[in-house]
């Protein structure tokens, strides 16, 4: 699915709903974060329209997901927690290329945003086929599908404007560089955990 080396062990939606609390409060700074990356992509790139024009979207889809989720914890009489550190994003970052030219580090951004997305995408399907609660199973469908475009908007930016990289084949370090990192997660009741 979606390129990734290691599929998520269905069982750790079993670990992410004994503790729902805790998984939505993640899951909310989650969509915060994604929107605050999509926003800075902008920012930094505003030469390009069509990027403008489609990550302005994603920001403010990320955002209504973040209500979406803050909603979904009020009504079940939960707190929103504090933002955690994300272990997992913080690896990612650090492979991320940040030397070189200006466009090589644009192209990995875009990868570093397309792969939190995919693995992203990947949880919610893994929340959506193995947790009991109907309710938050058919949410996790909705969400799945949703970071499934933003992965594609994200990996297709990379390619449409690339200068100097081989998107494909920096792709595949990203995908093999991922495939041993989460083979470390996956224990705890985070998205990314």
């Amino acid at each position: 699915m979606l390129g990734l080396k290691l599929l998520t062990d269905p069982r750790w939606a079993n670990i992410a709903e004994s503790n729902l609390e805790t998984i939505l409060t993640d899951h909310a700074w989650c969509e915060q974060k994604a929107a605050s990356n999509a926003i800075s992509l902008i920012t930094q790139n505003p030469q390009y329209e069509d990027l403008v024009e489609e990550l302005t979207k994603i920001a403010i889809e990320e955002m209504e997901h973040f209500q979406m989720v803050t909603d979904i914890i009020r009504e079940r009489g939960y707190t929103l927690g504090r933002d955690q550190k994300d272990d997992y994003v913080g690896q990612l970052y650090k492979f991320m290329k940040k030397d070189g030219s200006r466009n090589q580090a644009f192209i990995d951004r875009l990868l570093f945003a397309a792969m939190i997305e995919a693995r992203s995408c990947e949880r919610f399907r893994v929340l959506h086929q193995n947790i009991k609660d109907e309710e938050l199973a058919k949410f996790y469908y909705d969400l799945m599908v949703s970071e499934a475009n933003h992965y594609t908007v994200f990996l297709n930016f990379a390619r449409q404007y690339t200068e100097d990289v081989d998107v494909e084949k920096r792709w595949k370090e990203w995908l093999d560089f991922e495939g041993k990192l989460i083979q470390s997660y996956g224990k705890k009741e985070y998205v990314h955990g």
